[in-house]
């Protein structure tokens, strides 16, 4: 598999210092990341943050910074307007950094997330879509549990209606599995509006739960995601979400995802 798209996430070490992440993806063999967008990772507040820093302490490791792993969005279902422009505001802010750092993607949050909200949301994610595609910057909600983000159809029709190809779907196959979701499936759905994509792996236990495992060790397909991906002209990155450090840390452990993932 070419490792030249391949990103890593930094969330498994939020706890840790940013340098510290980057020094254990670069010690992997990373060279691009998804940075986690909390602090202690990242902020758009500069009186508590430095992007000067990060990109100084990334340039040291050879790490280009894939995506933000904000959540930009969150306030679009408000109904203070006064929230609404204030998120507006933050996005754009995030997307400005993101350009700032030659960032091809940021995570947003598709308001509350309840299906309800969709049309409420669509016009705020067009002003969004249309500054992020004069940056050059692609924004995509992740699959995750809820009535938009884990629903492949409310995922088209968002993506649909917001009509950018600078939005769209950060495509999970295993958070969608975990949800009861065919990924495989979902896909086939919103195979046009992925601007970027988690790889982890996992499989359904004794109990009926979905649960996590080592990258190769579960039921989800790497190479038809990646080969699938192609074939629907998708040209962003593969972010290997590492979330297993109970199985082995991450200090080790992601070293063996990426020897898997290029062996493929």
């Amino acid at each position: 598999m070419d490792t030249s798209r391949a990103s890593t996430c930094t969330y498994a070490l939020n706890k840790k210092s940013v340098e510290y992440a980057l020094h254990v993806m670069a010690g992997a063999g990373f060279k691009k990341v998804d940075l986690w967008g909390g602090m202690p990772h990242f902020s758009i507040n500069e009186s508590e943050y430095s992007v000067d820093k990060l990109i100084e302490t990334a340039g040291s490791y050879g790490l280009q910074i894939a995506n933000i792993g904000s959540y930009c969005g969150r306030k679009f279902s408000s109904d203070s307007s006064e929230e609404v422009q204030q998120e507006l505001r933050d996005t754009k802010k995030t997307i400005d950094i993101a350009h700032r750092l030659g960032t091809r993607s940021i995570r947003i949050s598709p308001g509350s997330g309840e299906l309800e909200a969709l049309d409420k949301i669509v016009p705020h994610f067009k002003e969004a879509a249309k500054y992020a595609e004069s940056k050059g910057v692609y924004m995509g909600f992740e699959n995750h549990g809820g009535g938009i983000s884990g629903n492949p159809d409310a995922c088209a029709e968002l993506s649909e209606k917001v009509g950018s190809k600078h939005f769209g779907v950060l495509y999970e196959p295993c958070n969608l599995m975990h949800g009861g979701v065919d990924y495989k499936k979902a896909l086939a759905k919103f195979s046009q509006s992925v601007t970027h994509v988690h790889i982890k792996d996992g499989a359904p236990q004794a109990d009926g739960k979905f649960k996590g495992t080592m990258l190769g060790d579960g039921v989800i397909d790497v190479v038809w995601v990646v080969e699938n991906l192609n074939e629907a002209g998708y040209t962003g990155d593969f972010a290997l979400e590492y979330e297993v450090s109970y199985i082995e840390p991450i200090e080790t452990g992601l070293i063996k995802w990426l020897e898997y993932y290029e062996s493929l």
